[in-house]
């Protein structure tokens, strides 16, 4: 590991739940955004009902980040299957997914999860009664971060910070990491650029 990857390796967001006045200092209408219990693919298509898609842009087998080995309960040398989208409405991408899922839960009705192709993984997830969602952590995610590259691969200007959510999903008690970030063509981000980010 050279000195970048070691700076990138170490300098991972700060994950938070949703602590008391956590939603006043966010951007405003960001947290109804950020904390919403339902399903961001149902909501996206809402806002974009024709011309909502997504594109696949990673998937496969890879190691898991610090941060997401210790929620997965996975060592940091553990693989797990990785797959990397952006939500799209028409040509604009709003969000950038990362799911991470550990070999165990790709056992049983879990190993359908490796072959959505392009169908959205919210829709699975939130029309299965058996999935349970644990709580939803948020974080600003800066330039520099490993998280913060990966949303933002192939952008010629990326924004120096942008909000994302990740929430634990269990399958028959196994699990899976789902990050989802708002780029920053998304309904939700706009406000972002109003209102300076404190810390709670």
């Amino acid at each position: 590991m050279n000195n970048t990857d070691a700076i990138l390796f170490n300098n991972l967001p700060r994950w938070r739940r949703n602590c008391v006045g956590a939603a006043h200092n966010l951007p405003p209408g960001l947290a109804y955004w950020l904390f919403d219990p339902g399903s961001l693919t149902r909501r996206l298509r809402q806002c974009c009902p024709d011309r909502f898609q997504v594109r696949v842009l990673r998937q496969g087998w890879s190691r898991p980040y610090r941060d997401e080995a210790r929620v997965l309960r996975l060592r940091l040398e553990a693989q797990t299957w990785t797959r990397e989208v952006q939500l799209f409405c028409g040509d604009q991408p709003w969000v950038f997914a990362r799911t991470l899922i550990p070999a165990a839960t790709l056992r049983g009705r879990g190993r359908r999860l490796t072959q959505l192709g392009n169908r959205p993984l919210g829709e699975v997830l939130f029309s299965d009664p058996g999935v349970q969602r644990g709580p939803v952590e948020i974080a600003r995610i800066i330039a520099g971060q490993r998280l913060h590259q990966r949303a933002f691969a192939g952008f010629a200007e990326p924004p120096e910070a942008i909000w994302g959510r990740r929430s634990i999903f269990r399958i028959d008690g196994q699990l899976l990491l789902v990050c989802e970030i708002f780029l920053p063509d998304s309904p939700a981000s706009p406000a972002d650029r109003i209102r300076p980010y404190h810390e709670y």
